[in-house]
């Protein structure tokens, strides 16, 4: 994986370097100019031209589609990602064309594109091959396809802490019986935390039965 930084001062033509302006119409807040974003992506997609590599150009915006786990999957699948980082108000508006696709990382305003963008980079890079130690962490994800509910919780030494104990089950070496607590406490995990996403009457017979069996035998030591 390379990364590539560019300056949008260095796609202006005036020898203040402004890459923004007063907003038509007035208001607070400034916008930048359509001019220098176009001289830069044109620049970055004039450098790997006819490459034949699947390319994505993506503008940060509240207003983008919020940014998920099914989401990053599809980013990873790209061979290069442009990631434009705005400042100020906003871009001006005929500026937003220019791109592939907007996201957001969340309902909040943030003072840069910066941390949108690492949020990102940080989320595709776990997908690529060879960036984990264990190659499987990142298919077992909290959101990701293969799961799409929460982690289980997770325990290490010592087997006695301040007075609490780590689940008997998880040290008996017994792995179906690790496996059925693990996925009865993510569902469980998930209902509590995020009923928005699962709610009891979402669960299959198949895991009420892995719910019941955790609450027969393994619910220990836990709150």
């Amino acid at each position: 994986m390379e990364f590539v930084f560019y300056n949008l001062r260095d796609f202006t033509s005036d020898r203040h370097r402004n890459v923004d302006d007063y907003p038509y119409g007035g208001g607070c807040g400034m916008v930048m100019m359509p001019g220098p974003i176009k001289k830069a992506l044109d620049h970055v997609a004039g450098l790997s031209a006819g490459d034949g590599k699947r390319r994505l150009s993506i503008y940060f915006t509240p207003q983008g589609r919020l940014l998920k786990q099914e989401t990053v999957e599809e980013l990873a699948k790209y061979d290069e990602l442009v990631l434009f980082c705005g400042h100020y108000e906003d871009i001006d508006f005929r500026a937003r064309k220019l791109f592939d696709a907007e996201y957001s990382v969340g309902d909040y305003v943030l003072s840069g594109g910066e941390p949108a963008a690492l949020t990102v980079i940080d989320a595709v890079t776990r997908k690529m091959p060879g960036a984990l130690g264990n190659p499987d962490s990142s298919m077992e994800d909290s959101f990701s396809k293969s799961s799409a509910l929460f982690d289980c919780p997770h325990y290490t030494r010592p087997p006695v802490w301040e007075g609490k104990y780590v689940p008997e089950v998880l040290i008996n070496g017994d792995h179906k019986k690790i496996e059925v607590y693990r996925k009865a406490r993510a569902l469980i995990n998930t209902m509590r935390v995020r009923p928005d996403l699962m709610k009891p009457e979402d669960l299959c017979p198949e895991d009420l039965k892995l719910i019941r069996e955790y609450f027969r035998n393994y619910h220990c030591y836990e709150e």
